[in-house]
């Protein structure tokens, strides 16, 4: 009887007429067991021709994933992406062990681990530029490109420039997903002493008054500086030629104690800081100190595009493959790039997704971008290696290392 029922709801699934010969006689046990089997066999490929291939593959990673249970990633200083607990809620069968800090530090961790036999990590997520000298150029990623599965992260019109934007040549393996419009080399001056005003030009900075009165943040030191010093040498208005200028011409204090040096800026000890970060010129500014940071259309040189801790990586020999392309895939979606903008951007340092489908009403309007602008982008592929400007630093500053 039971075989009966079944021949019944399968003879009408969706509406597809099948034809059987069930028979309740014991001589044709085997014939009507066969019969079943190839009848389901038919109701799951009718099911199946029913999903488009793209919901197939996720299901099933879904199911892989949940079955691996858990996904390590390493997110830089976007930790509040996963502390918000929305990407637990929609998959709580996917535990997230996660790890933040400075891209430097992480990456010579598990390069270090690496080295040991250990690999650990499944994904990562922080800045490009040692994302792409130290895991990229180690050969440490897979494609992330052959991880992407939702529509609505492939569909190139829902990002900016109607593309999705890779730092790497081969366009695979370092997805950027966030482009803020930053102020170029990101100087900043005292109010009290410095119009700023008189300045249009990064070579105007070259003004005698300012000798002995400048500050730079000294790369070599300073972790996460690396966005507007690629501006400074890759900028074909500025690169080598300005820098070794600037650095044996002003005789410009180096410092790698970023807050000591907003703290002297504000006391007057210094006029101008180039480069600094604009977040801590606006804290400093709140609380009272005369600081300001040139707008990011102010000087003529141009304007960077940039990406802070926004680009993204699959590693290799991923221990969870398939609980990171569900993290991945969730991350660049609208829910998980309007869930970043939101936790991560706080007053005065907006972040804003390259995603072109969410809210932008908390990116200040001289910080949005702007469509068919000329960008220097800092995640292009040929302004990443920083070396040649290391070795600059240490021709014209060896007393400075």
């Amino acid at each position: 009887m039971s075989v009966i029922i079944l021949d019944y709801r399968i003879k009408f699934f969706r509406g597809v007429a099948v034809t059987s010969s069930f028979s309740p006689n014991p001589k044709s046990k085997i014939q009507n067991l066969k019969w079943a089997v190839a009848v389901l066999l038919l109701a799951a490929n009718l099911h199946a021709a029913e999903s488009p291939k793209w919901q197939q593959d996720w299901e099933r990673t879904v199911r892989a994933a949940e079955q691996e249970g858990q996904v390590n990633v390493s997110i830089g200083g976007y930790g509040a992406v996963i502390e918000s607990g929305v990407f637990q809620k929609a998959y709580p069968k996917i535990k997230v062990n996660y790890i933040t800090g400075a891209g430097t530090d992480i990456t010579q961790r598990i390069v270090a681990e690496r080295r040991a036999g250990k690999y650990l990590l499944d994904v990562y997520n922080g800045g490009g530029v040692s994302l792409y000298q130290a895991l990229y150029l180690g050969k440490m990623l897979d494609p992330i490109k052959t991880a992407l599965i939702l529509p609505e992260v492939l569909d190139t019109s829902k990002w900016w420039e109607g593309k999705l934007k890779f730092s790497d040549k081969e366009g695979e393996y370092v997805l950027v997903y966030e482009g803020n419009v930053s102020a170029g080399a990101g100087a900043a001056f005292n109010t009290q002493l410095i119009d700023g005003r008189e300045y249009k030009s990064y070579w105007d900075l070259f003004n005698p008054k300012l000798k002995g009165k400048i500050l730079s943040s000294d790369i070599r030191r300073v972790r996460g500086a690396g966005i507007p010093w690629q501006f400074l040498y890759y900028s074909p208005e500025l690169g080598p030629k300005f820098l070794r200028r600037f650095f044996s011409e002003m005789d410009v204090t180096m410092s790698a104690d970023i807050r000591q040096s907003v703290d002297w800026l504000g006391a007057g000890k210094y006029s101008l800081i180039l480069p600094i970060q604009g977040g801590q010129i606006h804290r400093a500014k709140n609380q009272g100190l005369p600081v300001e940071e040139f707008e990011p259309n102010h000087f003529k040189e141009g304007v960077n595009l940039s990406s802070a801790f926004g680009s993204l990586a699959l590693m290799n020999r991923a221990p969870h493959p398939n609980a990171a392309k569900v993290f991945i895939n969730w991350l660049l979606s609208r829910e998980g790039q309007t869930l970043f903008q939101k936790v991560v951007s706080i007053p005065g340092d907006a972040r804003n997704s390259r995603r072109v489908d969410i809210p932008k009403d908390h990116v200040p309007a001289n910080q949005a971008r702007r469509d068919k602008m000329a960008y220097f982008d800092t995640d292009d592929p040929d302004t990443k290696d920083l070396a040649p400007l290391y070795k600059l630093l240490d021709e014209v500053l060896p007393a400075k290392k």
